[in-house]
């Protein structure tokens, strides 16, 4: 037996227990992981309270994990006891000191990396590499906006943006927020609490607007974000920590040309090679220092719906990790 969080109703952060579950041995194609470190992701919280559905319950949550593989199916040739190894998205399940995964699922951790930092910026970081890499090609020239700035996936953005030639443009809730958003690269930071941000991206682009928009909030900033495109912009919606959008006609898009998107992280990474090329740049973006991964707040994983709280009350900045109790 191995102790992991466990969601028998769906709720608030209360929902999630510690407690004892039984997970067997690997089968052929299968690796058995004792995790080191577990990523918390705002995704937990959807699956947590229903907005995005759950198999069954009860469930163990979690999409994101490093660990050190103790146990290998039969059979099974390129991976072995010892080996590094990371996941996200595909199973659910990382809330657990110990889990069974696929080995096509999972890609090697390059020794430099510390496990914390991996399983804090592995589903965070492939996210930003899709994002400015594939969904919307950001290069010299174009000027980006990126809201939720200062958080897990936009501290990324900001800075593979910036590293890429742009001009970026991010959105905060606090100063505090805004000194670490500068720290990752924003040319710009708006308070949004202070002032409109439409308005700012307006003065700043001289009314010209954005090539592209990163919107991870959702229904308080959407219409917004329209707003502040320019003619063929790309409004990308890959995140409603505020609530789904309301609904809006074709018309809306029609006034500018505009392309609108909500990308999911499994249609980029659909083939092994996809996920180890991804993996690959964005693991040596850590390594060479073009990305640095804020880990502010650690946890025991026995704390789980602390750790949900603080997340949910906007407590939390950069990245969180679950560290599984002893």
């Amino acid at each position: 037996m191995v102790k992991a969080i466990r969601v028998h109703e769906l709720g608030g952060p209360e929902v999630l227990k510690w407690e004892d579950v039984e997970i067997g041995e690997p089968k052929e194609g299968e690796i058995r992981v004792k995790n080191k470190a577990v990523g918390l992701n705002f995704i937990d919280v959807y699956f947590r309270k229903g907005v995005y559905p759950v198999a069954s319950l009860p469930y163990t949550p979690g999409v994101e994990a490093v660990g050190e593989v103790i146990a290998v199916g039969p059979g099974l040739t390129g991976r072995q006891v010892g080996d590094l190894v990371a996941y996200c998205m595909s199973p659910m399940g990382s809330y657990a000191q110990e889990q069974i995964l696929l080995a096509s699922a999972v890609v090697p951790v390059p020794v430099s990396i510390d496990p914390v930092v991996a399983a804090s910026v592995l589903l965070k970081g492939l996210t930003a590499h899709y994002l400015v890499r594939r969904t919307y090609k950001v290069g010299p020239g174009d000027t980006v906006l990126v809201h939720a700035a200062a958080g897990g996936t936009g501290s990324l953005l900001c800075q593979w943006a910036n590293a890429l030639g742009a001009t970026v443009i991010g959105t905060v809730s606090t100063k505090e927020k805004a000194i670490q958003a500068k720290d990752d690269g924003c040319h710009h930071v708006i308070i949004y609490k202070e002032e409109d941000f439409v308005s700012r991206v307006n003065e700043i682009t001289s009314g010209k607007g954005v090539e592209v928009v990163y919107d991870s909030v959702g229904k308080d900033t959407f219409l917004g974000s329209l707003a502040c495109l320019k003619s063929r912009g790309y409004m990308v919606s890959f995140g409603q920590s505020s609530g789904s959008p309301d609904p809006v006609p074709l018309s809306a898009l029609g006034a500018k040309s505009l392309f609108l998107t909500r990308p999911s992280l499994k249609h980029y990474t659909e083939t092994r090679d996809e996920l180890l090329e991804a993996s690959g740049e964005l693991f040596a973006n850590v390594v060479s220092g073009i990305l640095k991964v804020r880990v502010n707040h650690k946890y025991p994983l026995s704390q789980a719906a602390r750790a949900h709280d603080d997340l949910e009350n906007r407590r939390t900045s950069g990245s969180v990790v679950l560290i599984p109790d002893d």
